[in-house]
């Protein structure tokens, strides 16, 4: 069985807004509240406590006004932040929610058939029909799991619709192969030698954001005039996110459709923009997104995605010869084999050597 998700635009009425806005600020308290118990109960006996959305409706009737089942999806969620911390993973311990800067979802689980997908509608507990624009077209043997409401800085509302199915992919035979490099300008080069040519849509509005936020900062916080400038940021900030994922979305599916196998280097992105001070530049490109949609659109198609380990020397190694230059520093864009005399592009002969790397994975 495997999972898909839809994200479609929901359009909710007054009295929908208002139910959503409880919503979201319940399970912000029952997330917190249970986790301050839990904290609280550990300090006195040094156990954990188990502690139930139920148990909480008698002293705080308020909870009772909403879905239940968004209430226990806040429990889910504490319990995974908590499983997280312990399993050793670089998250943290568990945070209390913000009010004003923690984002405002909910999910919410399908059971007896208590949400409905209807014409141009979807029917949620509590919340009853919701308009939407249904821009894609859900196959009949989806089975409906789930459901995610969310709210952006710029005040829209989306739904994300979570379905299982059961398909069969048959591997295909790898017949086209080709090798992507990371890029800092131009997001990657290929093993042909092609570009991706990426707009750079944060650098093009980084002047704009910084008048805008800065009139914002002179703004005296919380009042009216602060809070309509801040939407003015979000709804900059969502069209550069939105423009990037666009462009995202339209190059991976061009190359899902193109090649049986694409090689990539597994990169720490996190750590190349902290160390060599690229942080804008690697958050603009958005290496990490481009991956995952890559990724799911060749698996889509029984087709291979190999990522190379980033220790692997694809830039100091001759594509032609195999020589290896270890001597090779960042700032040195092209280098001529000293074995083969031939004339290499850093980026070019490195996304080669990754294509000859993955085939070696996939057919080894």
């Amino acid at each position: 069985m495997s999972n898909k998700a839809y994200k479609y635009r929901i359009y909710p009425n007054a009295e929908q807004s208002v139910m959503f806005a409880k919503t979201f600020g319940c399970v912000r308290f029952i997330y917190n509240r249970m986790l301050g118990d839990k904290i609280a109960h550990y300090n006195e006996t040094q156990k954990d406590l188990s502690c139930y959305p139920s148990q909480y409706k008698a002293e705080f009737p308020f909870l009772k006004e909403v879905d239940s089942l968004a209430l226990v999806g806040a429990q889910n969620n504490l319990k995974a932040a908590y499983k997280n911390f312990f399993k050793g993973k670089t998250v943290g311990f568990p945070k209390f929610k913000s009010k004003r800067n923690s984002p405002k979802s909910y999910t919410t689980n399908c059971i007896n058939e208590n949400i409905k997908l209807l014409d141009g509608h979807i029917v949620l507990p509590k919340i009853g029909a919701v308009k939407m624009k249904q821009h894609r077209r859900i196959p009949e043997h989806y089975i409906l799991k789930s459901v995610t409401v969310s709210k952006t800085p710029s005040g829209k509302y989306y739904a994300s619709i979570l379905f299982e199915y059961e398909e069969v992919i048959d591997p295909v035979e790898i017949n086209t192969t080709v090798g992507l490099d990371f890029s800092m300008t131009e997001l990657y080069v290929d093993s042909n030698g092609n570009e991706a040519n990426y707009p750079r849509y944060y650098r093009r509005k980084l002047e704009k954001l910084k008048r805008m936020s800065r009139t914002l900062s002179k703004m005296k916080k919380f009042s009216q005039n602060w809070y309509k400038q801040k939407r003015k940021v979000a709804i900059l900030h969502e069209k550069i996110a939105n423009q990037r994922k666009d462009f995202l979305h339209k190059e991976s599916r061009k190359i899902a459709n193109s090649y049986d196998l694409v090689g990539v280097e597994n990169l720490n992105m996190k750590a190349m923009s902290q160390s060599l001070n690229f942080g804008k530049s690697v958050a603009d490109n958005s290496w990490g997104m481009f991956r995952t949609l890559l990724k799911y659109k060749l698996e889509e198609q029984g087709k291979y995605f190999v990522t190379i380990d980033k220790w692997f020397p694809s830039s100091k190694t001759c594509s032609q010869c195999g020589y290896k230059y270890d001597d090779l520093t960042l700032s040195v864009r092209e280098w001529i084999c000293p074995d083969c005399g031939v004339v290499h592009n850093r980026d070019h002969n490195a996304a080669v050597n990754i294509r000859n790397e993955a085939v070696r994975i996939a057919t080894a």
